[in-house]
């Protein structure tokens, strides 16, 4: 499929619509970023309901 870069406008022959091959380089050079660590909180459920007396009465 023959169609113009969206980025740089050049006339390209690709398999899909897209950046071509030089742009796709230059775009994961510069914003290609690397994996880190996020520590999370642990879960804690939220509690809706409070217990009333009915449900505390011991038989």
């Amino acid at each position: 499929m023959e169609f113009a870069c969206p980025r740089c406008q050049s006339t390209v022959t690709e398999d899909f619509y897209g950046p071509c091959d030089e742009c796709r380089g230059v775009l994961r050079a510069t914003i290609r970023s690397d994996a880190r660590d996020v520590a999370l909180a642990e879960y804690e459920p939220k509690m809706n309901v409070t217990p009333n007396a009915v449900a505390l009465k011991d038989d």
